[in-house]
């Protein structure tokens, strides 16, 4: 399975056990929603590695106790510290109304509060403390933060976003 058609699960941050129990820590806002994965795809240097999953419990409810089929001890655990965990695409359950992945509003074109096109949406970039559509407007780059206040409604069917932005936003983009 290929990285793009994945979505970014976790990063493995330490072993647990002498027996090769490792900890992840999930970028979930909902950990226990994974509580009955059978396996998960591990990124190694030779890509994306399935490694199935003996067990799996909340570790201090924020990290994902896992004992993996295979890894029977704490060198075999080292290994996999600092590794990233990803899930195919199609185990992400389904949003409606004006919830939405950042992968799934790539291409979305971008519209006013008064109907007016912004561009197209490249992509998110959430790297920093605030998430911010790029968008490409006729070749310039325009951030736009995503922000619940500015998202007025998102039309999947027509792959649109209808945002009301603050005035004189976009100005500083000209």
């Amino acid at each position: 399975m290929q990285k793009e058609e994945c979505f970014f699960l976790g990063t493995i941050v330490a072993k647990y056990s002498f027996k090769g129990e490792i900890l992840a820590k999930l970028d979930s806002d909902q950990p226990d929603a994974h509580l009955d994965l059978n396996s998960l795809l591990v990124e190694t240097a030779q890509g994306l590695v399935p490694f199935f999953i003996k067990k799996s419990q909340l570790h201090k409810s924020a990290l994902l106790r896992i004992k993996f089929e295979g890894i029977d001890s704490e060198s075999d655990a080292d290994s996999l510290i600092k590794k990233e965990l990803y899930l195919p695409l199609d185990m992400l359950p389904p949003l409606s109304g004006n919830k939405f992945y950042y992968h799934e509003v790539t291409g979305f074109s971008a519209i006013d509060q008064f109907g007016l096109p912004v561009g197209n949406i490249k992509s998110v970039n959430d790297s920093g403390p605030q998430a911010l559509f790029v968008i490409d407007a006729e070749g310039t780059e325009i951030l736009i933060p995503v922000h619940d206040n500015f998202i007025k409604k998102v039309d999947r069917e027509n792959q649109k976003i209808f945002l009301d932005l603050p005035e004189g936003l976009l100005d500083i983009f000209k």
